[in-house]
């Protein structure tokens, strides 16, 4: 892709009510728009990013057996009734509407209700369990006040899976393999050196949920964390007796600031209950099924990279979800510089390596500065004296490193 050709462009300020690193980010590089408090526009560099952070995710829970679907965005108000969720006493983030025929709808902040009762149509037996089912689907929740970026909006698409078990060991089981493919989804990602596991309220159905936390200095939320156990857990439950059952040293553990980039609740039968989810056991009785639930939110994940391991110049990518490998950029209008480099891109793009080639007829400054503020994990530059040493200039965007490379060692260098 030439910059010349993007239906965006970097700008030198952001919007003066956004105070979000984050977003601020985002939006000087052309990754995203900002339409209103907490309500963003995903910009073609920002479609990409979102979009390679979805594919190890679809990865990660495609491997462990989930079956990807979608559910709907408008919501019936009698299947919510049904488990008292409806009503804004107890359920403050609704955005409802109404039908031309007077019926009211809400937009969905979650899909609990819908995920159990479409699936209750499907799963009427022991032989049917055990599954489980994941989507990407925009949630809406009416806010109180968007904060934190694109950390915490009013419209976001969230990774929700949901798992339907036999018992509650069947269900232990499932709920220890998502745990490890969480993991290895940070990892890939590139923040899991900084992504703890961690204990939290169980609420009403369990004496813990646990959450994936991100140290981040935006974050909202104070965690500790125990280092020889990379584990963390949540200042709500830090309390003598769970550190005991944990058996953590209250010592040895250092408080941190943290974002919290995913979470897994188990539910028992409090979800199937209301809206009598049941399958027949191997003994011919009818028994409710067991239920979890798995978060990720991709957009929430994307936040947390460029606050974690941005710098005072711009963005900085992991390679695995950068929109482009490379940040390519040539330097004056001599002819043989441009064919250079567009030989070079099109010698990338062949060999799989994704490059964003600053084509434009603009100072070299404004191209390092633009190179900077994208945040690609390469820049490589195509000069005169590139010419003149048969060398490529390359730069680490992580590090900073720059080395001289000739095209052979180049491609290897970047596979």
């Amino acid at each position: 892709m030439r910059i010349s050709q993007l239906i965006t462009k970097t700008r030198k300020e952001a919007p003066a009510d956004e105070t979000a690193k984050n977003a601020i980010s985002l939006i000087k590089a052309g990754y995203v728009h900002k339409d209103a408090a907490g309500v963003y526009v995903w910009l073609p560099l920002g479609r990409k990013v979102l979009n390679n952070i979805i594919s190890i995710i679809r990865e990660e829970m495609d491997s462990i057996g989930g079956q990807e679907v979608v559910m709907t965005t408008l919501q019936r108000k009698e299947l919510w009734e049904k488990t008292d969720r409806w009503d804004d006493e107890k359920v403050d983030v609704w955005f409802k509407s109404t039908y031309k025929n007077g019926s009211e709808v809400g937009l969905a902040w979650s899909h609990e209700e819908q995920m159990v009762d479409t699936f209750r149509q499907h799963i009427d037996s022991y032989k049917d369990l055990p599954k489980s089912t994941y989507q990407f689907q925009n949630k809406m929740r009416n806010e109180t006040r968007a904060k934190s970026g694109i950390m915490r909006t009013r419209e976001f698409i969230m990774k929700d899976m949901y798992s339907f078990s036999r018992s509650e060991e069947e269900h232990k089981v499932f709920y220890d393999t998502v745990t490890e493919a969480y993991m290895r989804i940070f990892k890939r990602i590139g923040i899991g050196d900084s992504t703890y596991f961690t204990f939290a309220s169980g609420g009403a159905f369990a004496e813990f949920s646990h959450e994936f936390q991100t140290i981040c200095d935006a974050g909202e939320d104070i965690v500790y964390i125990d280092d020889e156990k990379h584990i963390a857990i949540n200042e709500e439950v830090m309390r003598d007796d769970v550190l005991k059952n944990l058996g953590v040293d209250r010592s040895k553990l250092r408080q941190v600031k943290a974002a919290e980039v995913g979470n897994i609740f188990s539910f028992g039968t409090s979800k199937s209950e209301p809206l009598d989810f049941t399958f027949t056991d191997d003994k011919g009785k009818s028994q409710y099924v067991v239920m979890g639930s798995y978060g990720i939110g991709p957009a929430r994940v994307m936040g947390v990279v460029v606050e974690l391991m941005g710098d005072d110049d711009g963005i900085v990518w992991p390679k695995e979800i950068a929109p482009y490998r490379v940040h390519l950029v040539s330097l004056g209008a001599d002819e043989l510089v441009l064919q250079e480099a567009s030989n070079l891109h099109d010698s990338l793009e062949a060999g799989g390596i994704p490059a964003l080639w600053d084509d434009r007829d603009t100072s070299a400054g404004e191209k390092f500065a633009d190179a900077d503020l994208m945040g690609m994990p390469t820049r490589v530059i195509v000069s005169k004296k590139t010419l003149e040493s048969k060398m490529f200039e390359v730069k680490d965007r992580t590090t900073g490193d720059v080395t001289n490379l000739s095209h052979e060692e180049l491609m290897k260098y970047l596979a």
